[in-house]
């Protein structure tokens, strides 16, 4: 069984597409391979800056001759509907079968397909996914009509076995097909041949090429961390910069600097983003003194000097750059000192929606609202109202304008320069967290205050004028914000109801919602509740969240729904603590066989209930019972219910789940002996009375209803 080895040659390719490129090419091609007919034992992807490869181990040798049968039409069928098959097929009439059939004879052509060696397809294959290739940018060069992300320069095509290697012919836009590539651009530029994967692999290290995009970031991650620990310094981990360099170079040749002393006291944030954003550099902590002190270029070549003059001229470059910010710095730390009143006043020209006003109107908002939740969270009121006024402050600072990933970092420290407690200044670093489900959650009171506020202030003022999630599209991120304000308040246990926290949000921007949509503003005439609809929408939009959230916690959708039917479902701390405790007694044996004794009481008591059209809800008495089940079962609701309120009520709910538990062998047992639609109608009231208390206890935990199984 042959080896086939795929190269496309390129210009460099932009390091953001590699790895999704890689991806695509073995896709293409190995699934046109097997549509064609043709199975393989594996297949693997490589990129470099200059070229994706692709190596398909153990392909067949031919397809399988294959016959296929088709049905036509019957033989007194017009003549069109007979030339529409014949051209289908691609036979004549001579070559139809006639047979018989229900309704009479029917034509069927037998068309025999001769199996085709692998060269002939893969060279198909490959053409198609050349021309077809999903770049997510790509141009044309020269006169030619084919689009590429970059130049496209040849094409290595082979298939090898033990006989050796045949070049698979493959012409696209006149690039043909051979069994050479080149090296390194610079190091090692000349063309050579190749006969297999293995001595591809082998011939391009020779020629100073890694292929593998893993062994590149691998070598230059180790390199990096050696030249740092001989500083006695550490790199600062950076996995998304460590596999964009691996993209842009094919020969890495890690090269160590240091930082020039009079940056050295710029924040180490700024440091590092304007290292990575400009020059891609990794940055090198002193751990001694928590400063960024060096960094780690990585060049894609070797040199005479040892890089000595790359080095330089990227210390050049650098320090330029560094100039840059400390001239930021320098401006905005005037500005913080003096109160960034300067900056308070610009936001007001600043607009965050037309329909929703400006950033100073939102900062107003998002302060009466961290006021109001601060003691919610045990945080002093005044602070967090300050800490929200302050807080997008650094948007209109120099040096989030150049960098806008520092907004927030150095919004802490402005604050502090300009004297403001820790507390306040830590808010303005922290209330955009947590960003997404891995990053962490603030834990400080008035950063969660003032982080919760500006969450649902997004919420509900997109609400207010009906910009919601659609579908795949969330332009707004709100789905992000409804999870961050899911996992501030279960990661610090705030206990409060949201709908309350969102109605006076909707409250707070109600009149210029009202003036600047007319929609809104003919409800608000007519009188209709538009806040407590929008309020109740966005409860269930956080409802949804939280099931997404709980279910990568392994608590299924329907034990949540279960629980979002009791009272209460809008303390998200409460719903949760229900459906952990329930989730955990549904686990076990007990727990399920309860559920459907609770769920067949609950559904002989509906049925009736509806046939009888009446309630029962009330008055049953053991005087009637007349099997000791009945009398068993009387007695374990009489234990079980108080231990389950009490418990419900002191929010012990593994207490209560153990509570109904016992209930389980009393209700089986009653089941089994006991017919609850007997003709004695007195005591089928009775069992019926009997079952409401059942479903009563039941529902002081959860909906069981609504489980599903």
């Amino acid at each position: 069984m042959p080896d086939l080895l795929i190269e496309l040659f390129s210009e460099e390719i932009p390091a953001r597409m590699q790895g999704r490129a890689r991806e695509d090419l073995k896709k293409l091609v190995t699934d046109g391979l097997v549509e064609a007919g043709l199975t393989y034992r594996s297949a693997g992807a490589f990129s470099t800056p200059r070229r994706l490869a692709l190596s398909v181990e153990g392909l067949d040798a031919a397809s399988k001759p294959v016959r296929e049968e088709r049905k036509g039409p019957r033989a007194d069928a017009p003549e069109k509907a007979l030339e529409g098959f014949l051209r289908s097929t691609g036979l004549n009439k001579d070559q139809l079968e006639l047979r018989d059939d229900k309704k009479g004879q029917v034509y069927f052509a037998v068309i025999d397909k001769p199996g085709r060696p692998a060269a002939e397809i893969v060279g198909e294959v490959l053409a198609a996914a050349i021309r077809n290739f999903p770049w997510p940018k790509s141009m044309r060069w020269g006169s030619g009509s084919l689009r590429w992300v970059r130049p496209l320069h040849s094409i290595l095509c082979i298939l090898s076995d033990e006989a050796g290697a045949q070049v698979v012919p493959v012409d696209v836009d006149g690039i043909t097909s051979a069994d050479t590539t080149r090296g390194h651009r610079f190091m090692a530029p000349d063309a050579f041949s190749v006969t297999s994967f293995d001595d591809y692999a082998a011939k391009l290290r020779q020629a100073k090429v890694m292929l593998d995009s893993a062994e590149r970031e691998a070598a230059i991650a180790q390199e990096a961390e050696n030249l740092a620990f001989a500083r006695g310094w550490e790199i600062v981990e950076d996995k998304g910069l460590l596999a964009e360099v691996a993209g842009l170079v094919e020969w890495p040749v890690p090269l160590m600097g240091e930082i020039e002393a009079q940056f050295l006291d710029l924040p180490p944030e700024v440091l590092q983003t304007s290292m990575k954003e400009h020059q891609k550099f990794f940055s090198a902590r002193n751990p001694k003194t928590g400063r960024i002190e060096g960094f780690v270029t990585v060049a894609n070549i070797e040199t005479p000097d040892d890089g000595a003059t790359i080095l330089a001229g990227n210390q050049r470059v650098l320090a330029a750059r560094l100039s840059d910010a400390a001239f930021f710095w320098q401006n905005d730390l005037r500005v913080a000192k003096a109160g960034m009143a300067d900056w308070a006043e610009g936001l007001k020209s600043v607009t965050f929606h037309n329909k929703l006003g400006s950033q100073a109107d939102r900062v107003a908002r998002i302060a009466a609202l961290a006021r109001e939740i601060a003691p919610l969270v045990g945080a002093d009121p005044d602070q967090a109202g300050r800490a929200a006024e302050l807080a997008k402050l650094d948007l209109r600072s120099e040096m989030v304008g150049e960098f806008p990933e520092l907004q927030g970092i150095m919004g802490r420290y402005y604050a502090l320069a300009a004297g403001e407690d820790a507390a306040v200044a830590d808010a303005a670093r922290d209330h955009y967290s947590p960003l997404g489900p891995s990053d962490d959650v603030p834990s400080a009171p008035v950063s969660v205050a003032v982080a919760l506020a500006d969450k649902i202030d997004t919420l509900t003022g997109f609400w207010a004028i009906d910009e919601k999630p659609t579908g795949s599209k969330d332009p707004f991120a709100l789905r992000r914000a409804a999870l961050g304000v899911i996992r501030l308040v279960l990661g610090n246990g705030v206990r409060f109801q949201v709908v309350d926290l969102l109605r006076n949000s909707m409250a707070s921007r109600a009149m210029y919602v009202v003036e600047n949509n007319d929609d809104l503003a003919m409800s608000a005439v007519t009188g209709k509740d538009w806040i407590g609809n929008i309020a109740a929408d966005l409860l269930a939009f956080l409802h949804d969240r939280l099931k997404v959230y709980l279910r990568d916690q392994g608590i299924r959708h329907d034990i949540i729904d279960a629980v979002l039917a009791q009272p209460g479902n809008d303390d998200l701390v409460l719903v949760v603590n229900r459906a952990t405790a329930l989730n955990d007694m549904l686990r076990t044996e007990d727990g399920q066989n309860l559920t459907q004794g609770l769920k067949r009481a609950s559904n002989i008591l509906a049925q009736a209930e509806e046939k009888d059209g009446v309630e029962y809800s009330f008055g049953a008495d053991p005087k009637f019972a007349e099997t000791d089940e009945e009398r068993a079962l009387f007695a374990a609701l009489d234990t079980a219910e108080p231990a389950i309120k009490a418990a419900v009520a002191e929010e012990d709910f593994p207490a209560a789940m153990s509570a109904i538990a016992g209930l389980r062998a009393p209700i089986d047992a009653f089941f089994e002996a006991v017919q609850v639609n007997t003709d004695n109608q007195i005591v089928r009231r009775n069992r019926l009375n009997l079952l409401s208390r059942i479903r009563a206890a039941g529902r002081e935990i959860a909906d069981f209803t609504r489980i599903e199984g």
